[in-house]
C-alpha cells in the first residue's frame, strides 16, 4: 500500500516529507517510495560525491531553488517512518534521467563534457554512459551509501523512459546494475521497462503502464502491440523466477493526473483521474493474467512537474489517497463505490481539523461538521 513522491522535479523539505508520513500513517500506507533524483535535482547527499548536492542539488523544474537531505536528515526521515510502520523505498533513476548527475560528474558522459542543468520538463534525452567503469563506480558509492541509510529491503533502480541506448546496452546495464543492488543486501525494484533485462530472483517490476486493454479500448497498432507483448512476456519471465509486481497504472493511480478539465494543476497524458475512476476498478478485471501471488502490491506516484507546495500535494493526493489504500487493503467483493463515498465524505471534518488542503469533488457528499454516531 504504497505512496511514491517526487521531490526531483521539485524539492519538498524534511518537515513536507514528515506531514506526508503522518497523513499516510492515519489510512495504513505502509510504502513511501521517494524519486530522490532525475533530470532537474538530486536530493540526497552521497558522502564523496559532493557535486551532486552542491552544484546539481541547487536546480529544478523553472529555475534555481531546490534542495537535498543531509545524510543526518534522511535519517531522520527514515527513523520517523519506521515510528509509523512505514517502510521507506529511495529511488536513484538509471540510466536515464540522470541529467543532473551527469552535469555533476563530466565522466559520466561518454564523451566527457557535462551537459547544462536542466529545468525543463522533458524525458528520455539524458544517459548515463554504461560502457565506461567510472559509471558503475559511480553507482556503488551512490548506492552503498543509501542502502546504509535505509533498512527496509528495497531499492529502486528506475530504468524508465530510456532513449538513448539500443536493447542490448539496456538490457546488459540493468542486470549488472541488479547485482549491484542485491550485492548490498536489498531487493531491486524498477519500472516495467527493467522487465526486458534478465532480472535475478526476487526483482520487483513496477508496472505503471497497461499490459492488457480495457474492455473496449480500441486495437493497438502493431508496433504497439508488439512492444506490449514483448514486455509481457519480460514481466511473466520475472515473476516465474520467483519476482513480484507493484501495480501503478498511470490512468488510475497516477496522482498527479487532473480530476477534471478544469483541475488548476496536475497533467493529462493517461487521462483524468476522478475520486471514484481511482477507487472503483477491480485489480484481476485489468490485470487478470497476473497470478494473484505475484502482486506485492498497489502504490500511487505523485510527480511534481507542477506542484511546487505541500498544499499542492494535499490537493492532489486527497481525497484520492486513502481509496489507494483502501484498495490495497481490501477484497473486492466487499467495496462498492456507493458505500465508499459516503465514508469518504465524512472525513472532511477531520481533514478540515487536520488543515489538510482536499479537492471537495462533486462526486463525494461531503459532510460539512462532526456528526454524533448513533
Amino acid at each position: 500500500r504504497g505512496f511514491m513522491l517526487d521531490v526531483s522535479r521539485h524539492f519538498f523539505g524534511i518537515h513536507d516529507v514528515k506531514r506526508i508520513l503522518d497523513l499516510m500513517a492515519l489510512y495504513k500506507l505502509n510504502r513511501l517510495h521517494i524519486h530522490l533524483s532525475d533530470d532537474q535535482g538530486w536530493r540526497i547527499e552521497i558522502p564523496g560525491l559532493p557535486n551532486l548536492t552542491d552544484y546539481a542539488g541547487g536546480s529544478q523544474v523553472g529555475g534555481k531553488g531546490g534542495g537535498y537531505y543531509s545524510v543526518e536528515e534522511y535519517a531522520e526521515l527514515v527513523r520517523y517512518a519506521q515510528e509509523r510502520f512505514i517502510t521507506i523505498v529511495p529511488e536513484i533513476d538509471v540510466p536515464g534521467h540522470t541529467n543532473a548527475a551527469l552535469a555533476s560528474y563530466p565522466e559520466l558522459n561518454c564523451g566527457g563534457v557535462a551537459p547544462e542543468l536542466f529545468t525543463g520538463t522533458a524525458v528520455g534525452f539524458s544517459s548515463l554512459c554504461t560502457t565506461k567503469e567510472v559509471t558503475y563506480e559511480f553507482l556503488e558509492t551512490v548506492v552503498r551509501e543509501i542502502a546504509a541509510l535505509t533498512p527496509g529491503p528495497f531499492f529502486h533502480v528506475g530504468g524508465d523512459e530510456v532513449e538513448r541506448l539500443t536493447p542490448e546496452e539496456y538490457n546488459a546495464f540493468m542486470e549488472r546494475m541488479e547485482g549491484l543492488v542485491r550485492s548490498h543486501g536489498k531487493r531491486m525494484v524498477g519500472w516495467d521497462e527493467v522487465a526486458l533485462a534478465e532480472l535475478g530472483a526476487g526483482s520487483l517490476v513496477q508496472l505503471w503502464r497497461p499490459l492488457w486493454p480495457a474492455e473496449g479500448a480500441p486495437e493497438p497498432d502493431s508496433a504497439a502491440a508488439e512492444a506490449a507483448a514483448e514486455l509481457e512476456a519480460g514481466v511473466m519471465r520475472v515473476i516465474a523466477s520467483g519476482g513480484s509486481v507493484i501495480l501503478s497504472p498511470a490512468d488510475r493511480l497516477y496522482l498527479d493526473m487532473k480530476y477534471d478539465r478544469t483541475t488548476p494543476i496536475g497533467l493529462t497524458w493517461a487521462g483524468l483521474a476522478d475520486v471514484r475512476t481511482s477507487y472503483d476498478w477491480a485489480v484481476m478485471d485489468l490485470f487478470g493474467k497476473l497470478p494473484e501471488e505475484a502482486i506485492a502490491g498497489v502504490e500511487a506516484p505523485l510527480w511534481s512537474e507542477t506542484l511546487g507546495s505541500i498544499s499542492d500535494i494535499e490537493y492532489m493526493a486527497f481525497p484520492r489517497l486513502p481509496g489507494i489504500a483502501e484498495l490495497g487493503w481490501s477484497q473486492e467483493f466487499r467495496r462498492s463505490w456507493e458505500d465508499y463515498r459516503l465514508r469518504l465524505g465524512a472525513q472532511a471534518p477531520r481533514w478540515t481539523a487536520l488543515g489538510i488542503n482536499f479537492y471537495r469533488s462533486p462526486q463525494v457528499p461531503w459532510q460539512e461538521g462532526w456528526q454524533d454516531t448513533p
